[in-house]
């Protein structure tokens, strides 16, 4: 069924009974042409891709848990393509592209809101990396807006511009980054790639790979066997622990990654905000409810939960940035288990294992990333070629000495 606004005008005249579920509920087929690992946002959205984009349906997506469970529902919802390096700027800018498409494409409200991204600079220093930032962003045709100290007071006089500590001198804008409905996604995604004939099989954990003289041969999960002429892994912070099923080790460690949300109140966040002097990130839900996370909890764990010291430094931040906020109550937490790589980019690419691919260490970056990494994945599938805007994102790049180190700390994916 498509939805459009007769259809919804029609199904309320029915009481709304008429509505056929989103997605199947199938069983495993023995065989696959390919088995993708992890029912998240970027298995969903590789599964799409490989059926709209290239025509391969005989796709099976297995998710261990319940569809969304894993971190394409634990995030902050924020989409951007505010990026440095060349091996990541053209990238998420494609993301970027993909997202301003996305609900016509899988006909889905996914609730895409361009309401700007702002990073805050504290310093001479980083007001001078930022512009950097900013005009290596214009070179590649993505928008990018320097900000001075009174232009941000005009746009978000709540901020504490006179902190002692941290003066808020001016900010790196970006107008089309916003936020996005993370479950949103994983429903259109699911739904769109469901349409086109791919089996969504979830409560199905991977238990073991199957090889035979060196090549993959299908994957032992909690509901039986299915063989595969490829497959795809697509785990996230669970990358490390499928990948040594088929005996590879992987350059990525997980590590806990909590958020929050405030209990509802009156707009006042038009734009998605970053603490430069902190690393603390807000904006304002539908809902009413402040929606804002930290730091990673910096010890390593697959624990969808996280500590309380975290917690305290994250509001302290908070309230550094935005004092009101000493006022409001946090109403819940969640924590997602992060693939965090050696240089804090991702990898999309074959490994040395016939028939076995890799998408794993998005760090911070995976739910932003969603639609290209889908849509590079799929590409790398059916064509066993990288698309180009992901060539850099290889394995073995470690090895040979080629580090896509954004932040530029060097490599511990602790820091990144």
């Amino acid at each position: 069924m498509r939805y459009s606004a007769l259809s919804i005008f029609l199904n309320g005249l029915r009481g709304n009974k008429a509505w056929a579920p989103a997605w199947r509920d199938p069983a495993p087929k023995p065989h696959y042409d390919v088995v993708i690992v992890g029912g998240g946002g970027h298995g969903l959205a590789t599964a799409y891709y490989l059926a709209k984009e290239f025509g391969v349906t005989n796709v099976a997506v297995l998710e261990k848990g319940y569809l969304g469970s894993g971190n394409i529902g634990r995030n902050t919802t924020i989409i951007r393509s505010n990026y440095l390096l060349p091996g990541n700027n053209p990238f998420y800018e494609l993301s970027m592209k993909l997202w301003e498409g996305l609900e016509q494409d899988f006909n889905f409200n996914a609730m895409v809101s361009q309401r700007g991204v702002l990073n805050l600079f504290h310093s001479d220093a980083q007001r001078d990396a930022y512009t950097r930032r900013g005009n290596a962003m214009r070179l590649h045709g993505v928008d990018a807006e320097l900000l001075d100290r009174q232009a941000v007071r005009k746009k978000l006089p709540f901020l504490d511009f006179d902190n002692a500590r941290f003066p808020i001198m001016g900010g790196l804008f970006q107008p089309r980054g916003g936020t996005v409905r993370h479950d949103a996604v994983a429903w259109g995604y699911a739904r769109g790639a469901d349409s086109r004939g791919v089996d969504i099989i979830t409560q199905c954990e991977v238990t073991g790979i199957r090889r035979e003289n060196g090549k993959v041969t299908g994957v032992e999960t909690s509901r039986g066997f299915m063989g595969c002429g490829k497959l795809a892994l697509a785990a996230a912070g669970n990358s490390t622990v499928v990948a040594d099923m088929a005996g590879l080790r992987l350059p990525i460690e997980s590590h806990v990654l909590q958020a929050f949300v405030s209990e509802g109140l009156k707009p006042f966040i038009d734009n998605v905000v970053t603490f430069g002097a902190g690393h603390f990130y807000v904006s304002q839900s539908d809902k009413g409810g402040l929606v804002f996370g930290g730091d990673i909890d910096g010890y390593n764990s697959y624990a969808q939960r996280g500590n309380l010291a975290c917690v305290e430094h994250v509001a302290e931040a908070g309230v550094a940035m935005i004092p009101s906020l000493s006022r409001v109550r946090y109403l819940r937490s969640w924590g997602g288990v992060m693939d965090m790589s050696m240089d804090g980019s991702p990898i999309i690419d074959r490994t040395h294992i016939d028939n076995l691919y890799l998408n794993s260490g998005w760090c911070y970056g995976g739910f932003k990333a969603t639609p290209a990494s889908g849509f590079c994945y799929a590409h790398l599938i059916a064509r066993n070629t990288p698309h180009q805007t992901a060539r850099a994102f290889r394995l073995d790049r470690f090895a040979r000495g080629y580090p896509i180190d954004e932040k530029g700390v060097g490599a511990q994916p602790n820091l990144h």
